[in-house]
């Protein structure tokens, strides 16, 4: 895809990608793409992606994407961007707040975009006068190799401000992807977008680890499928006992979605062959929690957790 030439004044928006694996990688190019000046940090892959940038397979055409600098340390960026796009892993080990804190100034808006639900507190406590845009991913995308992404189906965002509403702010990153033919929704009770997207990572992600499965296999065995099902429900009633309604048809519709994707393996299961920590806390501890909280009883999801917490502490 062709690169927009930018801001008609000549002052492209400014974004600090921190995290740039699958996803990072893939939304910083559609960023690039919009004109924005893209700004990456790497780990594993900072001397792959500094010689050869990042080389995107997907079902939209290939694409090579060449940040603007690649650093290995947040406080190499060496100023304040206009945006941070968050794309770290949500682990109860990670300091988000601090591993950004060096390239946060007052004019800095921070872009979650992280799975989980209650994954915004901390940032709200460390920079409570910096506006923080949390957002979904709903994609099938991973890091085949360093500096290599591969991008199965799906693509599109949604974004809000947190705890809610539409800003000028939420409305630039939705026109900057809108341009890079990225939908991009905007919500203003993203908090119930995150409820949303709970409906298919609380079931899907355990149980691709705990069967080492990928979505296919899964849906091809009834018994499971019913499983899955139980589960979305539990994630519903704690949802709407927080006032956070999702309608049982949602349930259906992220069912009927998912057999006709493409055979993907989970962002869990992936980050589990590998050895990565996993996230059991975003994902499914933190719904427990809430459930506790307001006197909902969800099994299944607890069965689900103490499971992934026993293979992970095998791993």
């Amino acid at each position: 895809m062709q690169k927009d030439t930018g801001n008609p004044d000549n002052n492209p928006v400014r974004i600090l990608v921190v995290g740039t694996g699958a996803v990072g990688g893939f939304y910083g190019s559609r960023l690039d793409q919009a004109g924005a000046e893209v700004t990456t940090v790497h780990r594993s892959d900072y001397t792959t992606v500094l010689e050869s940038g990042i080389h995107i397979d997907s079902i939209d055409g290939p694409a090579h994407f060449r940040p603007k600098r690649v650093l290995r340390n947040v406080a190499d960026y060496g100023d304040f961007p206009d945006y941070i796009l968050v794309t770290l892993k949500s682990l109860p080990a990670l300091d988000i707040a601090s591993i950004i804190a060096p390239a946060v100034g007052p004019g800095t808006t921070i872009f979650l975009l992280q799975n989980g639900v209650d994954i915004e507190q901390p940032i709200c406590n460390r920079f409570p006068d910096n506006e923080i845009v949390s957002g979904l991913a709903f994609i099938c995308v991973s890091r085949s190799r360093p500096g290599q992404i591969s991008h199965l189906c799906h693509g599109r965002l949604v974004i809000g401000s947190y705890p809610s509403g539409i800003t000028p702010a939420v409305r630039q990153l939705a026109e900057l992807f809108k341009k890079s033919k990225t939908p991009c929704p905007v919500s203003d009770s993203i908090v119930l977008e995150r409820w949303r997207k709970l409906l298919w990572n609380a079931p899907f992600n355990p149980i691709s680890v705990l069967t080492r499965t990928d979505t296919v296999q899964i849906m091809a065995q009834p018994e499971i499928v019913v499983l899955a099902r139980e589960i979305m429900e539990e994630v519903c009633a704690v949802s709407n006992s927080l006032g956070h309604f999702l309608p049982q048809e949602a349930i259906e519709k992220n069912l009927a979605e998912t057999r006709k994707m493409r055979p993907y393996r989970t962002s869990m299961l992936l980050d589990y062959e590998a050895g990565r920590p996993m996230e059991i806390e975003a994902i499914v501890g933190n719904i427990i929690k809430a459930a506790k909280n307001n006197g909902v009883k969800v099994p299944r999801l607890e069965t689900m957790y103490s499971l992934l917490k026993l293979t992970a502490s095998r791993k």
